[in-house]
């Protein structure tokens, strides 16, 4: 099984993200979310990422765009991600985020099913 990596866009630049269900927020490097408003955190939880534990201080809110559909999500900004089968990582898209967008992976052909992305209709209760 591979882990899916794909070159999607936030606030209109193009950058490499890895779709990571083991994870629960979406992270995106700081540099991406300049002039985006941020919201402080009041009690800032405490995560794993990349073999460090950092501080949620902020989140802000992004748009982007996935093979062209339009999505938007919360994000918590942060100077680095690390490297993903040899590539250096803007975004990390986590669970919250792709159940938000009924997004599901199929990591043994490396692809992105986005019918929920596409359809645009969900049922909440």
């Amino acid at each position: 099984m591979a882990r899916i990596v794909k070159t999607i866009e936030i606030e209109g630049q193009k950058v490499v993200a890895l779709f990571d269900t083991g994870a629960l927020y979406t992270y995106i490097r700081s540099n991406l979310a300049i002039g985006v408003p941020r919201i402080e955190v009041p009690t800032p939880p405490r995560v794993a990422l990349g073999g460090k534990v950092i501080e949620i201080c902020q989140i802000c809110l992004i748009k982007g765009k996935i093979e062209g559909l339009d999505f938007i999500t919360d994000a918590v900004p942060v100077n680095r991600l690390g490297r993903a089968d040899g590539q250096e990582l803007d975004a990390i898209i986590g669970s919250r985020t792709m159940e938000q967008w009924e997004i599901k992976l199929d990591p043994r052909a490396s692809k992105l099913d986005l019918e929920g992305l596409r359809r645009r209709e969900f049922t909440e209760f």
